[in-house]
Formats: C-alpha cells, structure tokens, sequence
C-alpha cells in the first residue's frame, strides 16, 4: 500500500548571524510551503544563523538553546497537520552542535545534532553525541533526520531506512564544486543513489548565494523512492512536490525480491 505525502524543501535568504532576520524569513518560507499544502517542510542547514562562521565565539552570538523563546514562534509557524525540520547552532552549556529541530504545530518533537562534521566545523562545534542520523515518530509517521555531510556516508539512510524511516529530512549547506557541464552536484547524485538503495524518499533543502566568499550550489530538491529528482527549487525559493510513499518497512520488489530481505549482513 501507498500513500500520498506532500513536501517541501524552502530556501529562504540567511544572513549570517542575523538571527532574528533569519527567524522571521523562515517563518514566512514556513507560511508560503504551508500555502502550496506542503505537509513536511525543510529548511537548511543552521538556517537560523547562516554558516561560514570565523570563531566560536560567532557561533556562539548566534546560537539558540532549546528552550529559547524563538522556538515557540517558530513552532507556531508550522501549518497545522504539518512537520518542519529547521537547522540551528545549538548551545548546550560550553558546547555547540550543528543541530536540527523537529517542530509539529505549536509542539517541538526533538533535536538531531549532525554526527558528521565537515572542514572547518570541526573547529566549531561537537559532534553530536545521540548516534548518526535519527528518526522522530510524527503525525506523518516515522521520520529520518540527518544533517549535509552525514548523508555521504552509505550507512546513514540505510540505518534510518532500517529503523523504519518512511521518508528523508536533510538540511544542508552545500559548497559549489566544479563539475562536468550538465550534470547535477557530486552531493545530489549521492544523495539520489542513498535514496534508491533504501528506497528512501530525500527532501534536500540547500542554501543559494554567497557567503563570505563561499558560494553555495542551490541544490533543494525532492528525490523520490526510486531516486530520481521530482522537484528543484521554484518560487519563493521552495521545491515542492506529492510523493507516494510505500508504508514504513515495505521494500518488497516484486515478483522476487525484497531489498532488505534480500541483505545478506553475514557476507558483508
């Protein structure tokens, strides 16, 4: 059986350490995706404070903690019915985590803080210390969180797929790399080939523009079950589009098969 699930991936401008700016742009990206009936919405990687921090005291300006009264803004924000995923610098204490929030209307679900950390985040923040990647019971059932870099490594979706993750939630902030003319990103090709080998629907949401020099590739985008990109980016900056989604654990690939029945863990 299959059903039906509208999503969103909304890229609104991020201006570093402008989070109150940033706050109030997600929540009109959040208002405008619930508009075109988005029941899933993901925004970027540390969207709340942009990313090409210089220190950790930068970071630490613009970080929230979880109990920060921006959160019930945001979380107020989110159309009923519906489930955002949104990038923060998170301050537990001395530490910062490159964290995402999980919010349903009114109500923060929980937190992922990325396990994988790339360049210079390592000289800004602690890896998260809850596991690679996570999964969240929401009304739209169970959902997979990661974070940019963490989805370059195979392990990762298919943990999430294992764990019963229905569909994908991935912030990012991901660098312009040279690549052959006409082809998509080396990050989206990974993440369409992490999606078919779990069959795991992928909302990417990517950040466009520059920042201090570093520009980014705009690469939002929804990949569908089969892997193949079904939305980039539109208006207002959000890539939107219906999936039908296999219920959770089903990965039968009929007449023979099954992709995770078929695994063979012992060989491996």
């Amino acid at each position: 059986m299959t059903r039906s699930l509208r999503v969103a991936a909304a890229s609104p401008v991020i201006r570093l350490g402008d989070v109150g700016g940033n706050v109030e742009r997600i929540v009109q990206a959040l208002r405008a995706a619930g508009a075109l009936g988005a029941q899933l919405i993901v925004v970027p990687e540390l969207a709340t404070c942009g990313y090409v921090f210089a220190d950790r005291d930068e970071v630490r300006a613009a970080s929230l903690t979880r109990d920060h009264p921006v959160w019930r803004r945001l979380a107020a924000a989110v159309p009923e019915d519906a489930v955002a995923v949104v990038g923060y610098a998170e301050r537990d204490g001395d530490r910062l985590f490159n964290s995402a929030a999980v919010l349903e209307h009114g109500t923060r679900i929980g937190d992922y803080r990325k396990a994988h950390l790339w360049g210079a985040e390592n000289t800004l923040f602690t890896p998260g210390d809850g596991g690679a990647g996570a999964v969240f019971d929401t009304r739209l059932g169970r959902l997979g969180v990661a974070i940019c870099y963490d989805n370059e490594f195979p392990e990762v979706p298919r943990k999430l797929a294992l764990a019963g993750a229905a569909i994908l939630a991935l912030p990012v902030n991901w660098p312009l790399v040279p690549r052959p003319e006409g082809e998509r990103s080396p990050e989206t090709i990974q993440a369409m080939a992490a999606a078919r080998s779990s069959r795991l629907a992928t909302v990417v949401a990517d950040r466009w523009g520059t920042e201090r020099g570093v520009e980014w590739t705009g690469g939002s985008s929804i990949i569908d079950e089969d892997g193949w990109v079904v939305a980039v980016s539109g208006s207002y900056g959000i890539a939107v589009a219906t999936l039908d989604l296999r219920e959770s654990g089903d990965k039968s690939l009929p007449p023979h098969n099954d992709l995770f029945g078929d695994r063979r863990p012992e060989l491996y």
